[in-house]
């Protein structure tokens, strides 16, 4: 089982509501107001979450997690994709398990995954390390930055 409370993530301290059920530790998703089984994956996702909300302030209301996507006739899944008022897609998440390293293939995955999202950001973390990347569509490049703007 994940014991979450011993693995400190590079993210602020957040509350979180757990139970368990049938040998699964589970914690309470806001996006998805639901239940989830905690996996790594998922305790950081949860910590994005909190910290767009909490820090980055964010409307819980313009985000969507874990939602299927039709990529070249294969179904993925995004971690979290946050939207701006208009519809338009603000911030495409890819979350990692803290024990996998951010690599190229990383990068790769969510600039594949942007083709049908046409994010103005991207974010790839596993809780550990953190990269930002604004899309600059006119060069069909990302540029690295420190961190998210925050919401007007």
């Amino acid at each position: 089982m994940f014991l979450c409370r011993m693995l400190q993530l590079n993210f602020p301290t957040y509350s979180f509501r757990f139970k368990n059920n049938e040998n699964n530790r589970l914690i309470f998703d806001s996006i998805r107001k639901k239940f989830v089984v905690l996996t790594p994956e998922e305790w950081v996702r949860q910590h994005v979450i909190q910290w767009l909300i909490q820090d980055k302030k964010k409307s819980p209301s313009l985000m969507n997690a874990e939602k299927q996507l039709l990529l070249n006739g294969t179904k993925k899944r995004y971690d979290l994709v946050v939207y701006n008022s208009d519809g338009s897609i603000f911030l495409i998440v890819e979350c990692k398990a803290p024990s996998v390293a951010i690599t190229q293939d990383t990068f790769d995955q969510i600039a594949r995954y942007n083709l049908i999202t046409e994010a103005t950001y991207l974010m790839v973390t596993n809780g550990i390390s953190h990269f930002f990347c604004k899309m600059d569509y006119t060069n069909g490049c990302y540029l690295f930055m420190e961190s998210l703007p925050n919401s007007n």
